[in-house]
């Protein structure tokens, strides 16, 4: 009888919260209004920065603390004792209330890496007062310690830092470690971001101290690519002697990334001096002799020949983005939103040593507000065609061959436009456009840019950087019966 009681007065409490909603929502209409409109003219009063402050010095201080958080490094007798307060951590973790509840002791040892180890207080900080300052180098250790703390809007952060921050200087490098430990943790958005970058600044890494780190795994992938951002593809091969050199990987690896050489992208005589002066075209020569072969063959004949016979489709023929002058020319464009603007530049017809001598000129025009033919033709009071200005299109550019030549049988040309920007400082590439082999322009060229505003990612120094590259591509046209 007690209980039903309970129960009907429970449910009487219920209806009677539903009613008084109610009468307020259609009888108190005007109640809701007035208190409303009470609230949007209050005025906000806010402490909450004295509110870290405080928080921050109790942390410092330790007043109050109620657990000694045990920081042992593993592997070393080195121990970090932090004193905190339980509260504060089950409310930020449920890893932490979980190891709290099952604690004997007021002590709670804690056995982390010294990577972890080295910032720890600083993780511990954060639960404090939500913020963090964060170095490349503590990337990685600080995301392994949100992942196993469950705090998960710190290990967001993070993956949004390094994918922002992959630019950033540091002494030995990081893309290649946080390649890595994508890898490792299953984050394919990340090392998507890492493996791009490495593609497109592929030259500065060659350079750099990182690129002689990087695992087998990721030398393969990297030399499987067409994206490659680099000078030419013998800075590619020089580079491989070198990291072979210092690595020391086993033969079939060795002999899997010099497969993966492009060694019709190499003039012939860099071919024959690397046939005779490079050491480790000379220990596996064995395992790239048909390959050279070949090369040689589409060197010495017309790529017209060739392809009766041989595959010139396959990624041995296959450019990658070379930026040296025999491809492509860099473009600077001053105050890009200005007008639209023109220029000219030549390419060699094609990577072959029956096309070297052959030069085709091209001509390239930037409009920062580009639309259809049809609305976009007036003519001026001298009666020349001028490009309607408008505050709608979007930036357009295209690029076009200024003549044609019996020669071009057999070629399509590959148009890729890089952009570069600036980031932490140092200049990088932004994006990378590929136009399709039938048509003149790209449709999504910079539709995310905003030209206007002088602080745009996508400019330095108010002007766009592009750098614009013609790929020959050759095509089978017979196939030979067998």
């Amino acid at each position: 009888m007690h209980h039903l009681f309970g129960q009907r007065i429970s449910t009487m409490v219920c209806l009677s919260g539903l009613f008084v909603v109610f009468a307020v929502q259609t009888v108190g209409g005007a109640a809701l209004k007035q208190e409303a409109s009470l609230e949007n003219s209050a005025t906000l009063l806010n402490h909450s920065m004295a509110l870290v402050q405080r928080m921050e010095a109790l942390l410092a201080l330790g007043n109050g603390s109620d657990v000694t958080l045990r920081i042992q490094t593993v592997s070393t007798d080195e121990v970090k004792v932090i004193q905190a307060h339980s509260l504060v951590l089950t409310l930020q973790s449920d890893v932490f209330d979980e190891l709290l509840q099952m604690r004997n002791s007021s002590n709670l040892v804690l056995r982390e890496s010294a990577e972890c180890a080295s910032v720890f207080d600083k993780f511990i900080r954060y639960l404090y007062c939500g913020d963090i300052s964060v170095r490349p180098d503590q990337a990685i250790a600080l995301h392994r310690l949100a992942s196993k703390y469950h705090i998960w809007a710190l290990q967001q952060g993070l993956t949004r830092y390094m994918a922002q921050h992959l630019s950033s200087d540091s002494p030995t490098g990081h893309v290649v470690s946080w390649y890595q430990y994508a890898v490792q943790t299953g984050d394919t958005t990340l090392r998507d971001s890492c493996l791009q970058y490495l593609s497109w600044n592929l030259s500065s890494v060659l350079q750099s101290a990182e690129w002689r780190s990087i695992s087998d795994e990721l030398l393969l992938s990297l030399m499987q690519r067409s994206d490659l951002v680099l000078q030419s593809e013998l800075e590619l091969y020089e580079a491989l002697e070198a990291w072979i050199s210092q690595n020391q990987p086993p033969d079939m690896t060795a002999e899997s990334a010099l497969r993966a050489v492009r060694y019709g992208m190499i003039p012939p005589q860099h071919l024959f001096r690397l046939q005779k002066q490079s050491p480790l075209m000379l220990k596996y020569y064995e395992s790239v002799r048909d390959l050279l072969f070949l090369t040689f063959q589409f060197h010495a004949a017309s790529p017209v020949q060739l392809a009766k016979y041989f595959d010139v489709n396959c990624s041995l023929f296959m450019p990658r983005n070379y930026l040296s002058s025999a491809w492509g020319s860099p473009w600077v464009i001053n105050n890009p939103t200005r007008d639209d603007r023109s220029f000219s530049f030549q390419t060699q017809l094609g990577p072959s040593g029956h096309d070297a001598s052959k030069r085709v000129t091209w001509n390239a025009l930037f409009s920062p507000r580009w639309l259809p033919l049809s609305v976009r033709s007036t003519y001026s009071e001298h009666g020349s065609m001028q490009p309607t200005r408008t505050d709608g299109g979007q930036p357009r550019i295209i690029i076009t061959p200024a003549t044609s030549s019996p020669d071009f049988a057999g070629v399509s040309f590959q148009k890729t436009v890089i952009v570069a920007a600036r980031q932490q400082g140092k200049v990088v590439v932004r994006h990378v456009y590929n136009f399709h082999q039938s048509t003149e322009e790209t449709g999504d060229f910079l539709a995310d840019a905003d030209l206007q505003r002088r602080t745009s990612e996508y400019l330095i120094d108010s002007s766009l950087y592009l750098h614009i590259i013609v790929k020959p591509i050759y095509h089978s046209l017979i196939i030979a019966k067998k």
